[in-house]
């Protein structure tokens, strides 16, 4: 079972969550790569976000607090943008959602643990896609990068190669409601 904790701890089911394209099994080999087209490619497909957004956002935004600002990547914030511009549209602050993002880890939101069952759980409408959880990925994925502001902030500060790429993204956010 490949795992790995997100800031509070929390233990991230990979292979339990989905893309677009799959289960996120890869995702934390794809994170320790820093492969960020990859990643924005399984975490925003056509301007949805999947079961993994908030999972990944949590781990990259945790990593980009601790960076220096010049090594913090146009792809990166590349990543990001997209993830905003899914959100853009969404209701946000007043979305249906779990009381708490680890909620969203709970067994009736997971895929099951043997792949062999994924082809039925996608004909079926599968738990994690149902109103409460799919809102809630949208959600917490808008929390955790209001919360990043100051971040993106002290990245475009230091960072002027990034610095007008990081700040449209600080306006993007601040545009979302």
């Amino acid at each position: 079972m490949t795992t790995e904790a997100n800031k509070e701890g929390v233990q991230i089911p990979w292979q339990r969550l989905t893309t677009p394209y799959g289960r996120g099994t890869e995702l934390p080999a794809l994170i320790e790569q820093g492969a960020y087209g990859e990643i924005g490619q399984l975490i925003e497909h056509q301007g949805t976000l999947w079961q993994v957004t908030p999972w990944v956002l949590s781990v990259l935004l945790q990593q980009l607090k601790t960076k220096q600002p010049s090594e913090v990547s146009l792809n990166e914030i590349v990543l990001y943008k997209a993830v905003v511009q899914a959100l853009e549209g969404h209701p946000l602050a007043d979305a249906v959602h779990v009381p708490d993002m680890t909620m969203l880890l709970d067994e009736a939101y997971l895929w099951p643990e043997d792949e062999a069952e994924d082809e039925e759980a996608w004909e079926e409408e599968p738990a994690g896609y149902a109103e409460l959880p799919f809102s809630s990925y949208y959600y917490y994925s808008y929390l955790l990068l209001q919360e990043a502001v100051p971040t993106f902030e002290r990245v475009a500060r230091e960072n002027g190669e990034i610095a007008d790429a990081v700040s449209e993204l600080i306006e993007m956010i601040s545009q979302l409601k």
